[in-house]
């Protein structure tokens, strides 16, 4: 898929409305006491969406070396689905920082073929449904991860990142890009050659989570609308 032409447009311009959408349907239920119906429907209409097309790929046209369902993308949609029903810090933590930030990488610099290709669906769906999620639960609803759920989330990334090297090693698979770069163009390319771009983004992205949960933390002490309290 062409970067930026217009199936890429497209699905940045759903986004941009959604966003709008979200934060201000987020903002109206804040004062909710448990997750609304429209959050708990969000949560249905993940795995209702996403599986059904993720089957369709595996069916049809399965690659070991890249479906499966092992891409921070895939436990990306499996957080926010249970965030969204929950509101569970854990899950909520995960969703933000992973929704915010890498599968937002995704959505600026996407590796997928191009519509009409299903797979194309599969992204844009996925990725898309993830953002948003993060999006409203952390700009509309308001519950915001502290340090506890920047811990959370980045020991549950460098565990995936472990099994995912060691099955990259007994694929020759390269899921994360853990062993060598996209062939387009990514931000991986301002960050040296592998190894060391691997360790650049470990402490690049720590680096980016530790500055938004301390932006989190003086947010959440503006007002006192934050739906769930900060956890050092």
């Amino acid at each position: 898929m062409q970067a930026y032409g217009l199936t890429h447009l497209v699905p940045l311009s759903l986004l941009t409305a959604g966003i709008v959408a979200v934060v201000w349907l987020g903002r109206r239920q804040r004062t909710d006491a448990k997750p609304s119906r429209f959050s708990r429907g969000f949560a249905i209409a993940l795995p209702l969406t996403v599986i059904p097309l993720l089957g369709h790929e595996w069916v049809t046209d399965f690659d070991l070396f890249i479906d499966l369902p092992v891409q921070l993308c895939d436990l990306a949609w499996i957080a926010a689905a249970i965030a969204l029903w929950t509101h569970h810090p854990y899950p909520t933590a995960l969703t933000c920082f992973w929704g915010l930030t890498l599968t937002t990488q995704g959505v600026f610099t996407p590796d997928v073929m191009d519509f009409p290709d299903v797979s194309y669906i599969t992204f844009w769906v996925m990725h898309l449904m993830v953002v948003l999620a993060a999006v409203y639960l952390v700009f509309g609803l308001k519950l915001l991860p502290g340090w506890r759920g920047y811990g959370w989330t980045v020991a549950t990334t460098a565990a995936w990142a472990v099994v995912a090297y060691v099955l990259n090693l007994v694929l020759d698979a390269n899921y994360g890009y853990l062993r060598r770069k996209p062939e387009f163009a990514s931000m991986l390319d301002l960050l040296g050659p592998w190894p060391f771009y691997i360790l650049s983004e470990i402490a690049l992205i720590a680096a980016v989570w530790a500055v938004m949960t301390l932006g989190l933390r003086i947010w959440a002490r503006q007002d006192g609308s934050t739906r769930t309290p900060v956890r050092s």
